[in-house]
């Protein structure tokens, strides 16, 4: 039964708390504290300022959290994945509907004006990850990072996570 209850507190809280994690921690709240009390509120209001202390959307931290509290390991997975589903339901709906409509003039005309502001949006997130870069290690290792990784991503397609711990291992011989 306590899993139940687990699923049911986050299911609700993350459901119906429309605006993300912030949104859902009074209902979150109410759940835990006052309909199964068990947190007090004082352990509550510990749990998430601990939660904003972390990297990390707070919702999921706070679910694991309160599942592993109540029913261990599997508890933690059951509130995990309760804080998720609303999510998940939804997207699944709108995937529906979006491959219903996908031949619709207006669904392609609406793909058509995303992917341009997509890419301007991509484009300047570079330019600040390159403005960033350059004046925190400089010019000469910027470009060479980024040239090593164009290289291996574009020419020799290696996978993208292993460009990153390559890079990760650079800044740490070169740069630590």
């Amino acid at each position: 039964m306590i899993y139940w209850q687990i699923f049911v507190a986050n299911f609700m809280a993350n459901f119906l708390g429309y605006g993300g994690g912030p949104a859902s921690i009074p209902l979150l709240e109410h759940e835990v504290v006052d309909r199964y009390g068990w947190f007090t509120v004082h352990e509550f209001s510990e749990m998430v300022a601990l939660g904003n202390a972390l990297p990390g959307p707070i919702a999921t931290k706070m679910a694991g959290f309160i599942g592993y509290q109540q029913g261990g390991i599997l508890g933690a997975f059951i509130g995990l994945f309760a804080s998720i589903a609303p999510s998940i339901i939804l997207l699944i709906i709108l995937l529906g509907i979006l491959l219903k409509f996908k031949d619709s003039p207006k669904v392609k005309n609406m793909t058509k004006l995303v992917r341009p502001a997509i890419a301007v949006l991509l484009g300047l997130m570079t330019l600040d990850f390159f403005t960033s870069s350059y004046e925190g290690i400089g010019l000469i290792h910027t470009i060479f990072l980024g040239g090593v990784s164009l290289l291996l991503l574009e020419k020799w397609k290696i996978n993208p996570a292993y460009v990153i711990c390559g890079a990760l291992i650079y800044g740490a011989v070169f740069l630590g």
